[in-house]
């Protein structure tokens, strides 16, 4: 596998009355395509070190509604982000593609595969933000609009990339991240700022709150991981608490009620595992790729 690539091509497909912007590699080979959802707060171009890996397949890095260049407003629905990805992927005319998705965006590809069956041949999901049946059933969120989730504190604006970089690289859990990704987080999550002066970044503190406060939006993707019928491999992390970011969210059961589901507990990882070490999730996706 390579380690360089040329810049992808972004194409902007209209979904639920956005722009959803995709980063797209074309292929030298005849693999079959890639599809990347990535995490709440980030953006498709944080996966341009694992692209790198797979220069014989065509590769789709999404810019999930509100994040990078999709913009959009908050979010209280986590079905709509699905339905995002859905039309995405009918408008491209893909089918028969290889899915990865990271926490949120693993969520959101597991309930596009059960909406539209055909448009994935596999799913390799790293630590997906889908949790035990108590989670759904338990009342809402407690984050309203006069007590927002805490991420809506986050700073905004920087003078460069490069002040973003000096600000976090030094931080929990930013720390962790392959330098590779960290740079490409930074360079690709900011967009110039909405007063006209300066950046800031791309996914703004409301959105990203909003995304943590409707977690529990898609309480159905429980039945919806029982209808999904193609190969799907878990991927989870080690498991501490809700409170920690760096805990896997993953209910440790939900391989078991997928009827391909194939559980890889990795406690050796955090929840940034493709962004601490993305030579080894690489290596993950090729391996059941070529299984």
């Amino acid at each position: 596998m390579s380690s360089a690539r040329p810049d992808p091509v972004t194409r902007f497909y209209p979904t639920g009355g956005i722009a959803l912007a995709v980063h797209e590699w074309a292929s030298h080979g005849d693999g079959v395509p890639l599809v990347f959802a990535h995490a709440t707060g980030f953006h498709g171009r944080v996966f341009d070190a694992i692209i790198a890996r797979f220069p014989d397949h065509p590769a789709y890095a999404i810019d999930l509604r509100g994040h990078g260049q999709s913009r959009a407003g908050p979010i209280d629905d986590w079905r709509i982000v699905a339905r995002d990805v859905g039309e995405f992927l009918a408008q491209a005319g893909l089918s028969g593609a290889v899915g990865i998705g990271h926490s949120m965006g693993a969520h959101t590809l597991l309930q596009v595969a059960a909406d539209a069956p055909g448009r994935f041949a596999r799913l390799v999901l790293f630590d997906p933000v889908i949790l035990a049946p108590e989670y759904y059933a338990a009342a809402e969120t407690a984050f309203t609009a006069d007590n927002p989730h805490p991420a809506i504190r986050r700073k905004r604006d920087f003078a460069s990339a490069e002040a973003m970089m000096e600000r976090f690289r030094a931080r929990d859990p930013y720390d962790l991240f392959d330098v590779r990704v960290f740079e490409d987080y930074c360079r690709h999550g900011l967009v110039p700022a909405a007063s006209g002066e300066g950046i800031e970044l791309a996914c703004t503190p409301e959105v990203e709150a909003s995304v943590y406060a409707s977690s529990r939006s898609n309480g159905a993707i429980l039945e919806a991981a029982r209808a999904v019928e193609i190969p799907v491999l878990v991927v989870r992390a080690r498991q501490t608490n809700l409170t920690d970011f760096k805990s896997s969210p993953t209910w440790p059961e939900l391989a078991r009620i997928l009827p391909q589901g194939t559980d890889l507990h990795r406690p050796d990882m955090t929840h940034f595992h493709p962004f601490q070490d993305p030579a080894d999730a690489a290596r993950i996706i090729a391996g059941f790729i070529e299984d």
